[in-house]
């Protein structure tokens, strides 16, 4: 079995390759390196250069290289750049989408992984939120991806797809021994932002609102490793491969953290200070979001190694530490230390 995987050289999709590689999978990537990196794939893996909407693209690799399941994490992912233009996140995540599953239709594929969110959710009305709960975006980013579910249903329905739907909740972290990690510049991650100020990056961290109706005022989120999230994809492979029904799953661990801990965690597993500067509310956040995930839990043989928020802290440190040193020849750690 060959897997095709579209944004591979990206964030997540790049632990996924290495994922699928340690288990004896043969994979092939398609990405068009907007965000991604030809260097975050292990040596060997075959790396296309081009558009996941490209449908003849896609469709010569398909048939080159005998895929039979599609993991899809192409697409753009930042919130407020969807407010700020919604046409291009239609575009790049729910037409990109709506043109690889034309392309896996016509193909024969059969199995279709898709990088879904949490942001379909909106502002649930009840915590832990489930998979049966209404979807209600607030955001084009959020819109988009639920669009795609759509789509997604529709197809699997008219021509037997078998799929899995996974909603991240909010991916964090980097692979334990520094292989890959998010190296995109100017990321909007929150851990990614607090790991960039330890390392004396950037000169302070942004806090957008704290007069949320929360315990200290700041956002709630379910922070999961990237290395986990991985591994459920991995799960969700096997699981379509021993027949299961379609199904969508909540991604995340049923444990939310505020911005301002998430801030606290990264001071503490580095050891360093840095300043932290308090805005207003930004358009298009969600207050608090935890996962229900019972059913994922219930559904795929998956198991978290990595639910501890300061070892996820710990692994996107050592990782931007990483990038630090090649960047600057070690000048800027020794400057924040």
């Amino acid at each position: 079995m060959t897997i095709l995987v579209t944004g591979g050289a990206g964030y997540i999709g790049s632990h996924m390759v290495y994922a699928l590689v340690e288990a004896g999978e043969d994979v092939v990537v398609i990405d068009n390196l907007a965000t991604g990196f030809s260097t975050s794939l292990p040596e060997g893996v075959p790396l296309f250069i081009g558009d996941a909407a490209d449908e003849n693209l896609v469709m010569g690799v398909v048939a080159a290289h005998g895929v039979d399941a599609i993991i899809h994490f192409a697409g753009s992912v930042v919130v407020p750049d969807s407010m700020r233009d919604p046409l291009d996140y239609y575009r790049n995540n729910t037409m990109t989408t709506r043109s690889l599953l034309s392309a896996a239709v016509r193909s024969g594929v059969k199995r279709f992984i898709f990088s879904s969110t949490a942001a379909v959710y909106g502002n649930p009305d009840q915590m832990p939120v489930s998979e049966e709960m209404p979807t209600r975006p607030l955001s084009p980013y959020g819109s988009s991806k639920l669009m795609s579910e759509i789509m997604l249903h529709d197809a699997a329905r008219a021509h037997g797809l078998d799929f899995v739907v996974l909603r991240y909740f909010n991916v964090a972290g980097a692979d334990p021994q520094a292989r890959t990690g998010l190296a995109t510049m100017g990321a909007t991650h929150l851990l990614k932002i607090a790991v960039e100020a330890a390392t004396g990056q950037r000169a302070k961290i942004d806090v957008f609102g704290t007069d949320y109706p929360t315990p200290d005022g700041s956002c709630i989120r379910d922070f999961i490793h990237v290395s986990d999230l991985a591994q459920a994809h991995r799960a969700a492979l096997a699981y379509l491969e021993c027949d299961g029904p379609s199904t969508t799953l909540n991604c995340g661990y049923g444990r939310g953290y505020s911005v301002l801990e998430t801030i606290e965690a990264v001071r503490r597993v580095s050891g360093r200070n840095f300043a932290v500067q308090e805005g207003p509310r930004r358009p298009g956040d969600i207050v608090t979001m935890i996962a229900d995930t019972s059913r994922i839990r219930s559904t795929l043989d998956w198991t978290p190694r990595y639910d501890d928020l300061d070892t996820i802290a710990a692994h996107a440190l050592a990782w931007e530490e990483k990038l630090a040193r090649e960047r600057t020849g070690g000048d800027m750690l020794a400057r924040s230390a």
